[in-house]
This record gives C-alpha cells, sequence and structure tokens, in this order.
C-alpha cells in the first residue's frame, strides 16, 4: 500500500520536515491497518523536530504521537477489532501519515458520538493531565491546584478533571484574552504570567495551602510555584516550553543558557520543606501497554467532555500548524484533518 508520510532526516527545523510517499508494508499479526482521518499535534512534536526530545528516534523518522481513523486491515492474530471500525490511538511516533500500522493494544474505539477530530485530540493530553493529577498529584476535594498553561491542552483537561475531583482550579496563562476559555472550562482562579505572580497567588490562596502544581514551563515560574506550595504539596512537572524554539532554526545560544539557567532545588531544602518535586514523560508508557490501557481505562471512567479544539489544519498545511504550535498562542487542541 502507498502512503504519504511526513519525515525528518535531519532535525533541527520545522523546514527539514518533507512530505514524501512511501509503501507500507502489511500489518503483522498483531497488527492493523489504519487509514488516518485527523492527527492530534502536541508540543513534543516541535522538540523532536528541532532535535531537542531525548526520546526521539535516531535517524530518519516520522513525527507524532496521536491519531484517529478507520481500521483497513487487521493481522492474522487480531481479535478485538474489525475492518471497517472507527478508531483512535497513540503510537511512539510515527502518526504524521495517511496510513500506519499499529498494534491493536494502542489503540481504541472511537465513541460514537466523537469525531475523528475529537479522538485524534484526546489521548496523549487528556493522559497528561489524568496522571499528573491523579496517580503522582493524588488530587481530593478542597485541593487548591495550580495549573500552569491552563488554556493549552494539557490545562483544560486538567481543568475538567479538577473539578471532577471537586478541588479548586487556578489557570495561569500568558495573556488574559484567554480567560474566556479557562472560564468556559470551570477554573476557579485565573491569572497571568507577570512579575507579580507570587503576590497575585497569595491573593487567591488567601492563606490556604497550595496543595499541587502542574508545572511545564521551566524558568522562574518552576521556582516561584516550588516557594508557593505548601508542606506535603507536590511539583509536577511534565514539560519545558521554556526550551522551545521561537526562530526557524535551533538557537543554540538561547538554548544553553535557558539550560544552564533552568531551575535547580536542593533535596536537603525538599526535605526540610516537606516538598516534591516529580517529573515524568508520558511516551515511556508506550513502553508499558498494561500500564497505559489501565491508566486509560480509568481515565475514561472519569467521563470528561471532549478536548476544546482551537485549531483545524490540512494535511497540506503541516508546517502552518507546528509553526502556531511553536508560537505558544494557541487554545486548545491543533487538529490536523487527513488528507
Amino acid at each position: 500500500m502507498q502512503r504519504e508520510v511526513y519525515r525528518i532526516d535531519k532535525p533541527g527545523s520545522i523546514d527539514q520536515l518533507h512530505r514524501k510517499k512511501e509503501m507500507l508494508r502489511p500489518p503483522e499479526n498483531d497488527e492493523v491497518t489504519i487509514e488516518v482521518g485527523a492527527i492530534g499535534l502536541n508540543f513534543a512534536d516541535v522538540f523532536s523536530v528541532y532535535g531537542l526530545y531525548s526520546a526521539t528516534p535516531k535517524g530518519s523518522f516520522i513525527p507524532g504521537l496521536e491519531f484517529s481513523g478507520k481500521i483497513v486491515k487487521i493481522g492474522a492474530n487480531v481479535k478485538d477489532f474489525e475492518v471497517g471500525d472507527l478508531v483512535f490511538g497513540v503510537t511512539r511516533f510515527g502518526a504524521y501519515a495517511t496510513h500506519l500500522n499499529i498494534s491493536e493494544k494502542t489503540i481504541f474505539l472511537l465513541p460514537k458520538d466523537w469525531t475523528m477530530q475529537d479522538g485524534a485530540s484526546f489521548a496523549v493530553q487528556a493522559l497528561t493531565a489524568y496522571y499528573a493529577l491523579i496517580p503522582l498529584g493524588q488530587v481530593k476535594a478542597g485541593d487548591h491546584v495550580l495549573v500552569h498553561s491552563a488554556a493549552g491542552g494539557v490545562g483544560i483537561m486538567a481543568g475538567h478533571i479538577i473539578q471532577k475531583k471537586k478541588a479548586i482550579a487556578i489557570g495561569l496563562v500568558g495573556d488574559s484574552r484567554k480567560f474566556s476559555i479557562l472560564k468556559e472550562v470551570g477554573y476557579d482562579y485565573f491569572l497571568t504570567r507577570s512579575p507579580n505572580f507570587k503576590e497575585e497567588m497569595r491573593k487567591i490562596l488567601l492563606g490556604a495551602p497550595l496543595k499541587i502544581v502542574l508545572e511545564c514551563l521551566g524558568g522562574r515560574y518552576f521556582h516561584d510555584s516550588y516557594e508557593l506550595l505548601a508542606p506535603m504539596g507536590r511539583l509536577v512537572t511534565y514539560g519545558s516550553a521554556n526550551f522551545t524554539p521561537s526562530q526557524s532554526f535551533r538557537n543554540w545560544f538561547s538554548i544553553v543558557y535557558s539550560y544552564l539557567t533552568r531551575p535547580k532545588i536542593d533535596p536537603l531544602s525538599m526535605i526540610s520543606d516537606n516538598k516534591s518535586v516529580l517529573g515524568f514523560n508520558l511516551i515511556w508508557l508506550w513502553n508499558e501497554i498494561d500500564e497505559l490501557r489501565k491508566h486509560f481505562s480509568e481515565l475514561m471512567m472519569l467521563s470528561l467532555p471532549k478536548q476544546t479544539i482551537g485549531h483545524e489544519f490540512s494535511f497540506d498545511s503541516m508546517h502552518d500548524a507546528l509553526r502556531t504550535m511553536q508560537s505558544g498562542q494557541s487554545i486548545g487542541k491543533i487538529v490536523i484533518n487527513v488528507p
């Protein structure tokens, strides 16, 4: 079967991502072949294209972590799916394609009231928010929870989970124009990144303990959020948007400066302050399929609303979509419609 993909042979720039035609082998015994209907973009896509993501495959690779589509072929041992089933799923790279082969263990039936776009926009960011808040953050009713980049895809899903757990959601964004989406999601409080961040947070908290922080920025906001944490509080970090390239190429001076000035926490102070920092990279769950499916099942039991889709692009406009993601000005999920 012939397919079209976006492949990068030498990371370093979005311009290095090239559209190509290539042959796709038949599915192996435990695989299905998907005719892709939509692709979900994530910040990891930008970092992998620039060669700044440690999990990126060596050599030539196809970016992309999540997709939705229709099964057009099944392997000999596939029992839970049939040709024609509409599904969504995750992959450890390879989603920027019109067709792909994938293990049946990393796909899920598309709910009847979901579109292809809904399916491609859900899994990675919802799982990230769930894993940060529940297994790691152990959120419970009444907890004050600060979410960085609250108008992004993870932030929106985090807001829904915090509501489900009857905790108190505080959203941090870079622009007050994003307050309207936080209000729709159900955030209790919202504020913008500013030199007065800590003072504004203290006014919101009014002496209440800040129990959980979902942190994805790095830099001073990591440090300030850690200072604001109450004893027994948890800061869960899952990204570092501070390293996002702002140009069409890797600016090594900027990258090295951000690395050398990254926040550092003294383990001895963590003990005396009784605070925790937990870091994770969701893509490593792709290697633990049973664990991935367990967490995904528990996530679906929360019956969360569908993801907010802020931007849609055609498959032809992949570069424009990545630049929108790179800009940091997007709201919710960016989805690519295929073909």
